[in-house]
């Protein structure tokens, strides 16, 4: 099993990546949420697809040599292993050669980089060797078209191999200086990040590069800390993308986790105007009170004290959620929600990890974004971190939990499966539009079969999330080897 739990300081992710748990199959970048939330078109006919991966996938026999694979949505019935393309390093026009321990596809981000209609394919596979340089990482965009996803793409090369290591670590896609052209940010080991503006041709080059350092922890090749996640979004309404960047501060001994605002502006994206925000190592942006501004929110789903009983700050135990609103002057008012607010489904318990994951997206076509929020640690009857995900659903106040939440685990009624221990059901969430009907629908990601992992597909009816139409599939559905743990769906783009 490759699933870490994501921890609260700098010290202490340290412990957990020398221990032998490094990997970044389990934690996401996020890129392209917009106000209203976009979704990847990578085959142009309208309809939203989901790209995802099995970044420890074995490949012509290379361990963890990583695959990306991507479900493409389809008319009233949504997203199946029927309608699929499973890529490799080993694909002809995909850059590079798979290779025991790569990583390919362990972080992805979504844009039509270069401006031909189709969506495109960010690509990130940070343990990849270059040279002498072990860990060095690589990025490649791979080129949609009326075909989707053909293994057609280009290489990003790291342009400071020397400067860190894990290249291509942390992917978030957005339009930063407003030119209506799509832009790149590509994390790495270090603070500091790199902006590529103005799309990127066939032959890789952007129209600039510029670097962007957040006050966020730097790490090495031994504790790659850097960004822990990238989300791109409007927050104050300008039209222009904003950067959240979740990190660990500097400040302090603990180097808790905390995230910034970096606003968008005519030049791109700038340390310096960086804003302090309310902690979370998982960030969507998106507008949950209908006012057009993107809201902030993050999920911190630790507990509320170290073991030597320390608080952390803006923590819950079982896990909380994290919301900042947004307003033309960009972050304002703030708001949580763990298992004991309202009428949340469940009760805050101690290692649930509520907030492990989330996304938005706009379930009952209501103008408002709607929130799922995963609790994969969660034990129900007796079964120990078998998960569940809840949906929350957004209004003009904002989160309401008060009525309406929803909760799926695979226990409910009509979900596939059976609650098993370890699935971790939750592990990756995804609200988008995958079947035409204008109505997100949400997808489920799991370590079903230790470690083998799984997508579960469950739709929108116009109004809430059912059970009605959902199906699952594996690994070996979508041409994925089950030899070791693939991992497969526990990280989708964004």
């Amino acid at each position: 099993m490759h699933a870490k739990r994501r921890l609260a300081t700098a010290a202490a992710t340290a412990v957990a990546l020398t221990g032998g748990l490094l990997t970044f199959a389990a934690v996401p970048a996020t890129a392209a949420d917009s106000v209203r939330v976009t979704k990847a078109d990578f085959n142009g006919d309208g309809i939203g697809d989901i790209a995802t991966e099995a970044a420890l996938a074995t490949v012509s026999g290379h361990k963890e040599a990583g695959q990306v694979v991507v479900l493409y949505g389809a008319k009233g019935t949504g997203v199946s292993s029927a309608k699929h393309t499973t890529l490799s390093q080993n694909t002809a026009g995909v850059p590079g050669t798979s290779e025991a321990g790569d990583h390919f596809g362990s972080t992805l981000a979504y844009a039509d980089f270069n401006g031909d209609g189709f969506d495109d394919l960010a690509v990130g596979t940070p343990r990849e060797k270059v040279g002498d340089d072990v860990n060095g990482g690589d990025v490649s965009i791979l080129w949609g078209s009326r075909s989707g996803l053909t293994g057609k793409g280009v290489d990003i090369p790291d342009p400071a191999p020397s400067s860190h290591d894990f290249w291509g670590k942390n992917l978030a896609a957005g339009d930063f200086d407003g030119d209506g052209r799509a832009d790149l940010v590509v994390g790495s080991s270090t603070a500091t990040l790199y902006l590529y503006k103005g799309g990127i041709s066939s032959t890789g080059t952007a129209g600039s590069r510029t670097t962007v350092k957040p006050p966020i922890m730097s790490g090495t090749n031994d504790y790659p800390n850097g960004p822990l996640n990238l989300t791109a979004g409007d927050v104050n309404g300008d039209g222009r993308t904003d950067l959240v960047v979740d990190g660990f501060e500097t400040k302090t001994q603990y180097g808790w986790n905390t995230n910034y605002w970096l606003p968008g502006s005519a030049t791109g994206l700038s340390g310096s105007t960086a804003q302090t925000l309310r902690p979370g190592n998982i960030t969507a942006i998106g507008d949950i009170n209908g006012d057009g501004y993107g809201d902030i929110v993050s999920g911190s789903n630790w507990d509320s004290k170290l073991d030597d009983g320390t608080p952390i700050p803006d923590s819950s135990d079982g896990g909380r959620v994290n919301i900042t609103y947004g307003s033309a002057s960009g972050p304002a008012s703030t708001a949580s929600v763990n298992q004991n607010t309202g009428n949340v489904p469940g009760t805050s318990e101690k290692g649930d990890e509520f907030g492990y994951e989330l996304d938005l997206g706009d379930i009952n076509g209501d103008g408002f974004q709607d929130l799922v929020v995963s609790t994969p640690y969660e034990d129900i009857d007796g079964v120990n971190d078998t998960g569940m995900v809840t949906v929350l659903y957004g209004s003009a106040s904002g989160v309401n939990t008060a009525s309406g939440a929803q909760s799926f685990a695979q226990s409910s009624a009509g979900v596939p499966g059976n609650d098993e221990k370890g699935d971790l059901f939750g592990a990756e969430v995804k609200l988008d539009d995958v079947n035409g009907d204008g109505r997100a629908d949400l997808v489920v990601g799991s370590y079903e079969n230790a470690g083998d992992g799984s997508m579960t597909y469950l739709p929108s009816n116009g109004s809430k999330i059912t059970t009605t139409g959902t199906r699952a599939f594996g690994p070996a559905d979508v041409g994925v080897s089950t030899a070791g743990t693939p991992d497969f769906g526990v990280v989708d783009a964004d």
